[in-house]
């Protein structure tokens, strides 16, 4: 268990975090627990794996990985976000990467799914951090809206929803609706 600390933590200390049955995100030097999903939120996350799963092994491109930390740097701090889901191309990681550590490079594409008690605006500034830290693409998943807004580092964001496709020239050959999402 994590203990609250007014001592910002390193993020050494926070890749000594034992790993358990909680996820923690480092935030402005503190270990933030990740609030467990629920049936909705997991049940996009296992539809969206798949999609991007069965993309990455087609193309042959990269992988695509639930609940994997990602060291960037927020506000010139360091931080490690959780996404439910993050995609990297084999050409972004390094050949030195440790397989079991946190994403040591800024992803392609970060997703993240709105739990019944977070807000649009909250996950939109999530987005703004995420762009800002190098991430090329933030999908922001809305069950209740049942859409999925692309957040982009140079044009304002999109929102898709029903039976629109959703593609992108950062990700070749993806093409899914986004009530594909929310079978």
């Amino acid at each position: 268990m994590v203990q609250s600390s007014s001592k910002a933590l390193t993020l050494q200390e926070y890749l000594t975090i034992p790993a358990g049955d909680v996820a923690y995100e480092l935030v402005d030097g503190q270990a933030i627990a990740k609030v467990s999903p629920k049936f909705f939120h997991a049940g996009s996350q296992k539809i969206l794996l798949r999609l991007l799963d069965d993309w990455c092994e087609q193309q042959q491109c990269g992988q695509v990985y639930p609940e994997w930390g990602i060291t960037l740097k927020r506000n010139e701090v360091d931080w490690v976000p959780v996404p439910d889901l993050t995609y990297v191309s084999y050409d972004r990681l390094p050949d030195s990467w440790a397989e079991d550590a946190p994403c040591p490079v800024p992803p392609e594409l970060a997703i993240e799914i709105i739990l019944p008690d977070q807000t649009f605006g909250e996950m939109t500034e999530k987005a703004t951090d995420y762009l800002s830290a190098g991430v090329s693409r933030v999908w922001v998943v809305d069950p209740r809206a049942k859409s999925i807004t692309v957040f982009y580092p140079d044009a304002p964001p999109r929102t898709y929803t029903g039976e629109t496709v959703l593609t992108d020239v950062l990700l070749p050959g993806l093409e899914l609706t986004v009530r594909q999402a929310f079978r």
